[in-house]
């Protein structure tokens, strides 16, 4: 095949926002189709399932999976079976067990499974992960908060159970600090705040530890204007600051460095050289960390979620 011929499940706003237009771009992908129960994207065949996708094009090559994460698993499952190369948005599942059963299928057919973590593609994440290596840490502060009405309007999927609630963006974070670290970030302490019409937390904070060193982290859903998303960095040779979601580094009082974004040009370049080795890359670093939040940490009550 001389391009990859793609099709996207799930066409909701991340899909349409990110991955219509980077596939645009990619002169290595062909967007062949589409699948939503419910919407439809011009230009491109339309179908209402998986089920009818895989049946209505039979040499489609990959799928790329950006639906909500309750409902990822069975869609991935399907497409792999088919012998189709998949790559999943974050996260990469609903549960951690759904992701070893993916990747224990995706090895069986030898083909490409790739589970995304768009921040780690940031302009600033590889220089400050290449500076730490070469540091000693001394400690962590990360605020990661926006206003969850401007950023997921409308998606009741995110307040269900499985479908994250504040740790959808939070997991951001984790999947920066996973990479950048030089250890194991084990969590001590969580504390999430529950609406109480809600199966997903609001907001929260985690207690972690690298190299046994303090990293804090505060998440919240309810912040007005602006988004924070900020990694404060001590070290023993001078404070680093990622900002702007991986976008920005500070190195001591310099100035500030900035890079346009390439995220999503950035994973269907990874994707495309995985389908062509038919290789996998899934790291569940982050899903662990939440799984761990989610299992040890102490829940309160908070007033109801209005939309």
């Amino acid at each position: 095949m001389s391009s990859i011929r793609i099709a996207l499940v799930g066409l909701g706003k991340i899909a349409r926002a990110q991955h219509v237009p980077a596939l645009a771009a990619d002169e290595g992908f062909e967007l062949v189709a589409a699948a939503s129960p419910n919407q439809r994207l011009d230009g491109v065949p339309n179908f209402p399932s998986i089920e009818a996708l895989l049946a209505g094009l039979p040499l489609l090559d990959a799928v790329a999976i950006c639906t909500p994460p309750q409902v990822r698993y069975d869609i991935a499952r399907l497409a792999l079976e088919h012998g189709k190369h998949v790559l999943l948005e974050k996260p990469p599942g609903a549960t951690l067990n759904e992701v070893h059963s993916l990747v224990e299928l995706a090895e069986r057919r030898r083909v490409a499974l790739f589970a995304t973590w768009h921040s780690r593609a940031a302009a600033a994440v590889e220089p400050t992960r290449r500076l730490l290596a070469e540091r000693r840490l001394a400690g962590v502060a990360v605020t990661w908060k926006e206003d969850v009405r401007v950023w997921h309007p409308g998606q009741e999927w995110i307040w269900k159970a499985g479908g994250l609630g504040v740790f959808d963006p939070g997991i951001n974070a984790l999947s920066l600090l996973t990479l950048v670290l030089p250890g194991p970030l084990i969590l001590r302490d969580a504390r999430l705040a529950f609406p109480s019409n809600c199966e997903a937390p609001i907001a929260g904070s985690l207690e972690m530890q690298c190299n046994g060193k303090p990293v804090h982290m505060e998440m919240d859903f309810r912040q007005p204007g602006p988004p924070s998303w900020d990694i404060n960095i001590a070290t023993a040779e001078g404070p680093i600051r990622l900002s702007k979601g991986g976008a920005v580094l500070q190195v001591g009082h310099d100035a500030p460095v900035e890079a346009p974004d390439r995220e999503y040009a950035k994973l269907y370049e990874t994707f495309g050289n995985l389908v062509w080795a038919r290789r996998i890359e899934v790291d569940c670093a982050p899903l662990r960390l939440v799984a761990d939040a989610f299992l040890c940490g102490r829940r309160t009550i908070v007033e109801p979620f209005l939309p």
